[in-house]
């Protein structure tokens, strides 16, 4: 099944549904970045939620931006993710490995850490993006983004993100996103179905390792509290916007002394992009025209 995003509601607009599929793009990022398996689920995971959160912005060229930055060996990892579909993201230290945690699975809480931050930048196309902070509670990405909407959205939801990788590559990757809206949140019978439901799920990718499609989950966690899901189908890909003209623009701000020290030790400059690894060579025709244009 190709990368998908789909929307849905229930309880007669009081429930926000969003769930997507990311098996692909995140195949796509741990191949291009050559990715542990650990690495690979946070990562994944990271992206699911990216998506999920931008899903709810409006305004086109909408654009949020999470970064983990724990105490576990994997460093800081960072995710862009579009109204659009569109995501990318990287980690520091994408070759580490952990062994599994208590109940065998990939230890990503461990691998982020437990301590340390979440920042979320929501950029909502009007040129003042907000910015909001909350303290990492496990390191599990799924965990840290609930808490994030909770006490900085001020909303009861549940994300559910996950990803199955093994030998040949990543076979399961997404998430779903319910979110009680205000005029929902009063009703304590329709938050506590909504929560046992969620709990006594064993996580999104073994449904989706089952074979059950993005609407057939919705119906089965809401299919008895009027669900209805939208047609539209938004499809979702890794596409990172970096371009030589932008590497120019980087390279420029190291000045015209640093500019000239690559020229006479190097020829010119090579340059690798985070999000996509792909490498730049600027010669040294290139760093004498920016040393120009800065002269």
């Amino acid at each position: 099944m190709s990368d998908r995003l789909i929307r849905a509601t229930a309880a007669e607009g009081g429930i926000r549904a969003v769930g997507v599929i990311t098996t692909r793009l995140t195949e796509q990022v741990r191949a291009r970045h050559n990715m542990s398996y650990v690495a690979t689920a946070a990562l994944g995971r990271a992206m699911s939620s990216g998506l999920l959160l931008a899903s709810s912005m409006k305004k086109a060229g909408s654009r949020v931006n999470l970064r983990f930055r724990g105490n576990g060996p994997l460093g800081g990892l960072l995710v862009d993710a579009g109204l659009d579909g569109t995501v990318r993201g990287y980690v520091d230290n994408p070759q580490v490995e952990l062994p599994p945690n208590a109940q065998g699975k990939l230890d990503v809480g461990r691998a982020v850490g437990c301590d340390g931050y979440l920042y979320v930048v929501r950029d909502v196309g009007y040129g003042f993006p907000y910015s909001s902070t909350v303290k990492l509670v496990s390191g599990e990405i799924g965990d840290d983004v609930t808490h994030y909407l909770v006490t900085s959205e001020q909303t009861p939801s549940a994300l559910l993100v996950g990803v199955f990788v093994e030998a040949g590559g990543v076979t399961a990757s997404g998430g779903l996103l319910l979110q009680v809206m205000p005029k929902a949140a009063r009703d304590e019978t329709l938050v506590q179905t909504l929560e046992s439901r969620i709990l006594q799920l064993s996580g999104f990718t073994p449904l989706l390792r089952s074979g059950k499609t993005l609407p057939e989950i919705l119906r089965e966690l809401l299919g008895d509290l009027g669900l209805t899901i939208f047609p539209e189908v938004q499809m979702v890909q890794f596409h990172c916007g970096c371009t030589f003209d932008r590497v120019l623009g980087a390279l420029k701000m190291f000045g015209v002394e640093e500019l000239q020290d690559m020229i006479e030790k190097d020829n010119g400059a090579e340059a690798t992009c985070h999000f996509c690894r792909e490498v730049y060579q600027a010669d040294r025709n290139h760093l004498e025209y920016l040393i120009q244009d800065l002269q």
